[in-house]
C-alpha cells in the first residue's frame, strides 16, 4: 500500500528492503516508545523512502533510532534548543530541517523543526499527506511555501 502510494506521487522514489518486525520491536525498546502505526506499516514495506535529489524523505529504522536518541539526550542540543522529547523525528529535507510526529500528546500530524530558528510548525495532516506534499513538489523547501 505505502510503496504504491509513494510511487503514484513520485515514480522516481527509492525504496529499501522492508524492515523486519523484530527490528521495529527492538527500535521501540531502545526509544522507550511505540512508533506511530502508519510509520510502522511503511517501514515494513520499505525501510525508508528516498525522494528527490536522494533526500531521505523517510529514514531507515536505524536512522530514526539514532537521531532521536541523540536529540533527546544530547547535552549540546539541550543548551541550544527547546526540548525535543515530544517529537519523534523520521525524515529530513537534506538541508538540516527535520520532520517529526508529535507524540505528546499523540497525534497523526507532521511538524517540521527548522534548525536555524528552532521553530516547530505543522506541515501535514498525517504521513500520507506528508509524503504527498514532500514528493509531489520536487523541492527540498516544499514546506516553506
Amino acid at each position: 500500500m505505502w510503496k504504491q502510494a509513494v510511487a503514484e506521487v513520485f515514480p522516481g522514489a527509492g525504496f529499501r528492503e522492508p524492515a523486519e518486525v523484530s527490528d521495529l520491536v527492538a527500535a521501540e525498546k531502545r526509544l522507550g516508545r511505540t512508533l506511530p502505526a502508519e510509520l510502522r506499516k511503511l517501514l515494513l514495506e520499505s525501510n525508508g523512502v528516498i525522494g528527490h535529489t536522494h533526500v531521505d524523505t523517510v529514514w531507515s529504522i536505524d536512522q530514526i533510532v539514532e537521531r532521536n536518541l541523540l536529540f533527546w539526550s544530547g547535552e549540546t542540543f539541550a543548551q541550544l534548543y527547546m526540548p525535543f522529547d515530544a517529537l519523534l523525528f523520521f525524515g529530513d529535507n537534506g538541508g538540516g530541517d527535520q520532520f517529526a510526529f508529535v507524540q505528546k500528546p499523540e497525534r497523526p500530524d507532521i511538524f517540521v523543526w527548522e534548525h536555524e530558528s528552532d521553530s516547530r510548525r505543522w506541515v501535514a495532516n498525517n504521513l500520507r499527506d506528508y509524503l504527498s506534499r514532500a514528493l509531489h513538489t520536487g523541492g527540498d523547501d516544499w514546506y516553506q511555501r
